[in-house]
């Protein structure tokens, strides 16, 4: 992979921070089924709102989902996301009601589920704050996000082999990846459902959060902290980190360090490294 393909990065991030569309000076669009907020200047909160149905993933509640994540996703005074459900749900899975008719043929020809992808495909990152179930669909939904936060009350689970089925979202690669194959075996092959702490003894989530303010606060006072970073720093970070699920460690390796060096192009690593010369805080232009 080359030094100029790689750089190509930096550029696209510092063009997408140089955007005239302001989040914070045109109301968001409504959804039917997601709340937008902004609990931070920089911050969006994408709250699924489907409570009487625990917020199951239909399709209408999917394309509300990415359409609110790519709204934030290009909007240039949003630093970082949260996505978060409800207490009781963060999304109890997909909706079995209109999946339950499906033929062989109606799933392959339309490639179903492939637009579920969305997350993993935003420049900006996302923190997933979940509380109560996060099954099939909806921890397939969570693990795609870049911090997964936990509430004591979580349970996730890929339950979907009680159904006659699989994850077809994403669950078997994701997990397998994060906790190893032998974890991954059996929650896909028993259904088995694990709370917030074994959760996170698996490395599952990155964490329980106890304090009595809550995950979904939580989240957002991260996602503040990560929004108030270089973004082009920010961008190039978590292509590195993913990029570790694809490629080899040697090839990482290269891919990491040409990133690195492309980051001496900007104007925010000149700004980084003088401010920390000069025992001050740096002044970011994300650029």
């Amino acid at each position: 992979m080359s030094f100029t393909v790689l750089s190509c990065h930096s550029l696209r991030v510092a063009a997408q921070a140089s955007r005239t569309r302001l989040f914070s000076t045109t109301a968001p669009t409504r959804y039917e089924n997601v709340l937008i907020s902004r609990p931070e200047p920089a911050v969006a909160l994408i709250t699924l709102n489907r409570p009487k149905a625990l917020n199951a993933l239909s399709a209408a509640h999917f394309k509300d989902i990415s359409a609110a994540l790519k709204e934030a996703d290009e909007d240039a005074s949003v630093g970082a996301m949260v996505i978060t459900g409800s207490e009781k749900a963060f999304a109890a899975g997909a909706d079995i009601k209109e999946m339950k008719d499906k033929t062989f043929a109606e799933a392959y020809t339309s490639n179903f589920l492939a637009s579920w992808e969305v997350i993993s495909k935003l420049e900006k990152p996302v923190i997933a704050a979940v509380s109560g179930y996060a099954l099939g669909g909806g921890l397939e939904l969570a693990l795609q996000a870049d911090i997964l936060l936990a509430a004591p009350s979580a349970q996730l689970g890929q339950p979907e082999i009680n159904l006659g089925v699989i994850p077809g979202g994403g669950g078997t690669q994701r997990l397998a990846r994060l906790i190893g194959k032998s974890r991954a075996m059996e929650l896909v092959l028993t259904g088995r459902i694990v709370d917030a702490d074994e959760a996170e003894k698996w490395g599952l989530v990155s964490r329980v959060v106890r304090e009595e303010s809550g995950v979904v606060h939580a989240a957002i006072q991260m996602a503040k902290e990560i929004a108030g970073k270089g973004r082009v720093a920010v961008g190039a970070g978590k292509e590195a980190v993913n990029a570790a699920f694809e490629l080899t460690l040697a090839e990482g390796l290269r891919f990491e360090r040409r990133l690195f060096h492309s980051l001496f192009a900007t104007k925010d690593q000149k700004e980084g490294m003088a401010a920390f010369a000069e025992k001050r805080k740096p002044e970011w232009t994300h650029s």
